[in-house]
């Protein structure tokens, strides 16, 4: 399928629908639209729908469609696709159910609509296709709320009732594309991005996905996207768990599939919100508004508890209300009541209120002092608007402010019911941005802010899917002295030790390697020593030496011993896992003994570079120890980095299915690091 293929179906000029119900609806809606190009009917006994003449067949058309709408049961599409793709038809809309989503008839009847569209693109099936607002035109099988408009946001989900529901928002959301794809037989979500990014009037993407099958595809189009300096939004749903797999490493506690797509979409600078009403405000706002260049925002009410509720809402992100200079101070006290102590955020009381140009005036000293984004917090009440003249100044104050600046302008009303749709209208007319509710905003800006930093960095390589075969039971675990020995052999210092199987060597070895020392069981099977009572660390000399081997020969035949390393900054987990969609990624966290409890840990999916190490590591709750917390003695970091380094080209070279090195003990600055303990699993294959 090629990408002009895709353009003809989603901006046809000429539509066939073919079926009854659904059908209709998609010549009514795009009807509705304003589609006024060739809209023909497909039908077999039907003599007429919606007023346009039928056709018996797909055949009888008078040239291919450029798009058609197949609303029939799921042997029929497939007989149906197979004529349109040799017609030449341009691509199809497949309502029907009853493919991949219901077993493994269901995946046959799939691979027999591969094979009849043989390159064609379908959208679907099992979906509710797509809205195109810019060129009229709704292959919809249902009423939807999309309105014409000549710019705005793309939206794609993989649910035909979210979708709906989506379209019928009311806020000021300029929605130009909808799609719901449905089955993505053959056409995915990499593939419709790709298509937005080559429509100009597609200023901002957003995603509400449930699961991405092809990574790489969806990585390329969304670097495509950040290259372009075009903004992607997206909810994600459908949380499970990573796989299913041998969990015998610490790591395998620290991550989930989800945390994953967090880090994924932090790395191609997409935001991700938690809940419809903040992806429709986030995805409006960037429409809008666009991307903010600094964290710096303004808040201005006429209510002191409003203004305290923002500055508490701010706390915890990026976007800060920066404190106002003197000078700016005194510009903005000038037009305000004696009585009012001016800030950011501002309370500048009603004192003002309901005074146009007095209003405009102070709304025009505060906006003046380089914000990012300017908010005015302006509830409507519920009352005739006839009633509401008083807020109406206050907007147009707000205008006045604005007329002629490139200042970003907010209205913010805490909740929707405050804000008239002839509000929503009046604002997008005067440039401002309307929003709905102090959070969602607050958090939308702050979106707004960390796309624009993304837009700023380096273009980001592409993702590097390392797969490992978790069905194979010919693993094999090494023992924490084979795993050393592996790590070792990449770089990774390791302690002086040798393997004991009786008191008289292990004498000797403590002798050679010097007090104090530690001991452990050395078998594979028992990957978690401390649990097992099966470590002993300190030991200072024979007499604590012999005492350790009479409890631990107990446990196991064969011991490590090993010199004792003392004096640690800190400590660390190093550690490799899988996921099915994401392939092998490395993680770093607090190690030690309370890994699972504090969970502190940072992620990375391959590539990795020196500078995604040094991120990860400013990310934990642990590295104010690497810095030299209160004075202590700073941490080798460079030494953790190189150890990270290293453990990557292991991976790369040896077909490892899980890796953990608990605990990285991380000495002085320039005195290295020590792989106190290493677990690890290969493929034996």
């Amino acid at each position: 399928m090629s990408r002009s293929d895709l353009h003809r179906l989603i901006s046809p000029k000429s539509i066939a629908v073919v079926g009854n119900r659904g059908a209709d609806f998609a010549i009514k809606e795009s009807k509705k639209l304003g589609f006024n190009h060739q809209i023909w009917a497909v039908h077999p006994t039907l003599d007429s729908l919606e007023g346009i003449q039928c056709y018996r067949d797909i055949k009888d058309l008078p040239e291919p469609p450029d798009a058609t709408f197949i609303a029939v049961n799921a042997e029929s599409a497939i007989e149906i696709v197979s004529d349109l793709k040799s017609m030449g038809g341009g691509g199809a809309v497949l309502y029907a159910s009853g493919f991949g989503e219901v077993g493994e008839e269901g995946a046959k009847r799939n691979q027999r609509l591969v094979e009849a569209a043989d390159g064609m693109p379908l959208i679907g099936p099992n979906c509710y296709g797509f809205i195109n607002s810019l060129d009229r035109v709704a292959l919809w099988p249902d009423v939807n709320g999309c309105e014409p408009v000549s710019e705005g946001v793309a939206i794609i989900t993989q649910s035909g009732n979210i979708g709906l529901n989506m379209t019928m928002q009311s806020s000021g959301l300029p929605i130009a594309y909808m799609f719901t794809l449905g089955n993505q037989t053959n056409t995915n979500i990499a593939d419709i991005i790709h298509a937005m990014l080559d429509d100009s009037r597609v200023n901002v993407i957003g995603l509400h996905i449930e699961s991405i099958n092809d990574i790489e595809s969806f990585d390329s189009a969304a670097r495509r996207a950040l290259k372009m300096k075009v903004p992607i939004v997206a909810i994600k749903s459908g949380r499970t768990s990573a796989s299913a797999k041998i969990a015998l490493s610490h790591t395998s506690s620290l991550t989930g599939s989800d945390e994953l797509f967090s880090f994924f979409f932090e790395r191609l600078g997409i935001a991700r919100v938690n809940s419809v009403p903040e992806f429709l405000e986030t995805l409006k706002l960037l429409s809008i508004l666009g991307v903010i260049d600094h964290n710096g925002v303004a808040s201005m009410s006429c209510s002191g508890g409003e203004a305290g509720m923002m500055a508490d809402l701010i706390d915890g992100l990026e976007i800060t209300f920066p404190s106002l200079t003197e000078e700016h101070k005194n510009k903005v006290k000038q037009t305000l009541n004696e009585y009012v102590e001016v800030d950011n955020p501002l309370d500048y009381h009603t004192f003002i209120w309901g005074n146009r140009k007095r209003t405009a005036e102070c709304f025009k000293q505060m906006i003046d002092g380089s914000f990012a984004a300017t908010m005015l917090l302006l509830d409507w009440p519920k009352t005739p608007e006839s009633e509401q003249k008083d807020w109406d100044t206050t907007l147009l104050a707000l205008s006045d402010a604005v007329t002629g600046t490139n200042e970003k302008a907010i209205v913010l009303a805490s909740m929707a019911d405050c804000m008239p749709k002839r509000i929503i209208d009046q604002c997008l007319k005067y440039g401002i941005t309307p929003m709905v509710g102090l959070d969602t905003c607050l958090n939308a800006l702050n979106h707004s802010y960390k796309i624009g930093c993304a837009f700023k960095k380096d273009e980001v390589p592409e993702i590097n899917v390392l797969q490992a075969n978790i069905e194979n039971n010919t693993s094999k675990q090494l023992t924490e002295f084979e795993g050393k020995q592996l790590i070792n052999g990449y770089g990774i210092p390791i302690p002086k030790g040798v393997i004991i199987t009786n008191l008289s060597e292990a004498l000797k070895a403590a002798e050679e390697i010097t007090y104090p020392v530690t001991l452990k069981i050395s078998e594979a099977e028992l990957a978690h020593k401390s649990e097992l009572d099966a470590v002993r660390l300190n030991i200072q000399g024979s007499e604590m030496l012999e005492q350790a081997c009479h409890d631990l020969f107990k446990i196991g035949s064969s011991l490590l011993i090993e010199k004792m390393i003392k004096d640690s900054v800190c400590e660390l987990i190093i550690g490799v896992d899988y996921d099915p969609t994401f392939g092998k990624y490395i993680i770093i966290g607090g190690g030690g003994i309370f890994v699972e409890i504090l969970k502190d840990s940072a992620l990375m999916l391959l590539p990795v570079t020196r500078e995604d190490v040094l991120v990860a590591l400013s990310k934990l709750k642990v590295y104010p120890l690497l810095e030299g917390y209160r004075g202590n003695s700073k941490g080798d970091i460079e030494s953790v980095v190189d150890s990270v380094i290293s453990i990557i080209a292991l991976v790369r070279e040896n077909d490892v299915l899980e890796l953990d090195i608990n605990p990285l003990i991380v000495l002085k600055e320039k005195e290295g690091v020590v792989a106190a303990d290493a677990l690890i699993r290969l493929n034996s294959d």
